[in-house]
């Protein structure tokens, strides 16, 4: 069948059968048709969406495009994290060692910056050496070695979503449920887990804008795990401000390690502990949410989760000593201080503004070919519901020259938004399963 057919058959609405999405992802697997017409046919699954069955035969299909991978020789239960994205959110890199520290092994597929999101992988390689290029024999040994594992997609995992996902950064197609879907539960079943966390960020800073559609999502991810008999929680967060103070690179890195040594901002290590503690259960080391997360909070205390973190960067060639007390990674050295006009309540923040300002400084990409600058960043002083007074700093942004420097800041100024009284915030809204 011709590949224009199937674009044209998705443009008119019509449902696609399985052997014309198992040729789209042939097609895209074997890079036999060109990126204009995958992004045209991208284009059109985003405007008309796609059936239940559609989305089944893509993400078996996408998850057949290469190998899947086979724990069953280890003792213990292979259970994986991921968020849907959003501003701020480095929980992986606290929360994958903290797990394994606890007895479930971690073999988590991350990816790069989406959009306005920042991505794990570029905030790991802040760290001088770390190796997120793994092939499947290094992904499988840090497994067996470390019990966690934090690496992109080798190129036999999945390899229909890695063209897809570049594509879907660069054509508007980011926040199509479908292609969403698709891409996250086929590179994390093509890991061989028994179980799934998912983080659905929901708020002006998210992909998902509202709760009703952060719901539909949910239940998409939750019920696709299911039917291939991996357990699956899904659970709805806010993504109305930065998670945490720090965005950008080698700042999140450094906030993720604060959090693994015992400190770091209250709501980044809520989340870590909430995702965590049900790895836990799913994992089969906690018998309910409370207990797992007590375990991670011992796990954390005790510096056993601080352990894995050094192993494990050890493992992909970094150098451990970022994980030393008092050692910080380095900032871009430029300094600008976002000063609020009058006082008042922190009551607003225009959060995905943060993700935009964030490449603009050079910490994110506008092209699949750019490459990033880590230490430029962002670092949240004030946060929802906080009182302040003219002169305080409500943010700092450390670039790496006054090029552009202008405009961030005016973006950022009115991305924070101060008035009389702030509505209290809900972190956490909801657990689906």
């Amino acid at each position: 069948m011709r590949f224009l057919d199937i674009i044209r058959r998705k443009r008119d609405g019509l449902a696609l059968n399985e052997a014309e999405i198992q040729a789209v992802v042939d097609a895209v697997t074997h890079n036999t048709v060109p990126d204009y017409q995958v992004a045209a046919w991208l284009m059109a699954v985003y405007l008309n969406g796609m059936t239940a069955t559609e989305r089944g035969y893509l993400v078996r299909g996408m998850m057949h495009s290469g190998h899947v991978l086979d724990f069953s020789h280890l003792s213990n239960c292979t259970v994986d994290k991921h968020s849907t994205g959003g501003i701020g959110d480095k929980v992986s890199i606290c929360l994958a060692p903290a797990v394994a520290a606890c007895g479930v092994a971690v073999p988590m597929i991350a990816g790069r910056g989406l959009g306005h999101t920042g991505g794990t992988l570029d905030k790991l390689e802040a760290i001088p050496g770390f190796q997120v290029r793994l092939n499947e024999t290094e992904f499988r040994n840090v497994v067996d070695t470390v019990g966690v594992v934090i690496a992109g997609q080798s190129a036999a995992i999945a390899p229909a979503d890695k063209r897809l996902y570049a594509l879907r950064d660069v054509t508007g197609t980011i926040e199509s449920y479908p292609l969403i879907a698709a891409s996250i539960m086929s590179k994390k079943l093509a890991e061989g887990l028994n179980g799934l966390v998912l983080d659905v960020k929901v708020g002006n800073g998210a992909f998902m804008k509202t709760h009703q559609k952060a719901r539909e999502l949910a239940r998409i991810l939750v019920d696709t795990g299911k039917a291939v008999d991996v357990a699956t929680t899904a659970f709805i967060t806010d993504m109305n401000q930065p998670l945490g103070e720090a965005v950008g690179n080698a700042n999140e890195t450094q906030e993720a390690l604060d959090i693994l040594h015992g400190g770091g901002p209250a709501d980044l290590r809520e989340i870590t502990l909430l995702l965590g503690g049900e790895m836990c259960v799913l994992g089969g080391v906690a018998e309910d949410l409370d207990a797992g997360r007590k375990l991670m909070t011992t796990a954390i205390e005790s510096g056993a989760a601080l352990d894995v973190m050094i192993k494990m960067v050890e493992a992909q060639g970094g150098d451990p000593r970022i994980c030393e007390p008092g050692h910080r990674l380095p900032v871009a050295p430029i300094e600008h201080h976002i000063i609020a006009k009058r006082d008042g309540v922190v009551c607003e923040f225009a959060t995905e503004q943060f993700g935009w300002a964030m490449i603009d400084l050079g910490g994110g990409r506008r092209q699949v070919s750019d490459t990033i600058d880590h230490a430029v960043g962002i670092m949240v002083h004030k946060k929802l519901g906080d009182t302040i007074s003219t002169g305080d700093v409500l943010a700092t942004i450390n670039a790496r020259s006054e090029a552009g420097l202008d405009k961030v800041v005016l973006d950022l100024e009115r991305a924070i938004r101060v008035g009389d009284e702030c509505s209290p915030l809900t972190l956490v809204y909801e657990e689906m399963r």
